[in-house]
C-alpha cells in the first residue's frame, strides 16, 4: 500500500514533505497505523481513525515576520481572520491521522522588523516547562 498526501496539502518545504511521506508510508504497516481507519462494511465513514501513536505528543514551533496580532484579527489582509493553528491544521491533521496529541503551538511573531530574541528565548523555556 502506497501513501501519499496530496502534493497541495502541505505548507512546508518539499523536502521536509519528501520525508514525512517516507516515514509515514513506512508506518502504514502497523508502527504508526494499521489503516486509514474505515471498514469494509462502511467504506464512507471512519477515514483518518486508524492511528496507533495513541499517548504521544507532538508541537509545532514557527517563527515569523508577522507581528502577534495578524492572526486572529479578522481586519488584518493576509490571515483574514485565521489564527495560527487554522493555518496549520493540514500539518496537525498528519500526526492526527496517527493518533497523536497535539500540545499548544509556540511561535515566535515579528522576528525580522522588531526582535525580541531575550524576550522568545524567555517564553520558549516557559512553554517547553509547562508542556514537558
Amino acid at each position: 500500500m502506497i501513501f501519499q498526501f496530496p502534493s497541495n496539502w502541505m505548507m512546508i518545504p518539499w523536502s521536509a514533505k519528501k520525508y514525512m511521506d517516507d516515514v509515514f508510508t513506512a508506518g502504514m504497516g502497523g508502527i504508526l497505523c494499521d489503516t486509514d481507519g474505515r471498514h469494509r462494511d462502511n467504506p464512507a465513514a471512519g477515514y483518518g481513525t486508524g492511528g496507533k501513536m495513541h499517548g504521544k505528543k507532538y508541537m509545532l514551533s514557527a517563527t515569523f515576520n508577522a507581528p502577534e496580532n495578524a492572526f486572529g484579527n479578522p481586519d488584518e489582509y493576509l490571515f483574514q481572520g485565521k489564527g495560527l493553528d487554522d493555518l496549520f491544521f493540514p500539518v496537525h491533521c498528519n500526526f492526527r491521522f496517527f493518533a497523536m496529541e497535539k500540545l499548544p503551538t509556540f511561535a515566535c511573531f515579528d522576528v525580522v522588523k522588531n526582535p525580541q530574541i531575550g524576550r522568545d528565548l524567555k517564553d520558549f523555556e516557559e512553554h517547553i516547562r509547562r508542556y514537558f
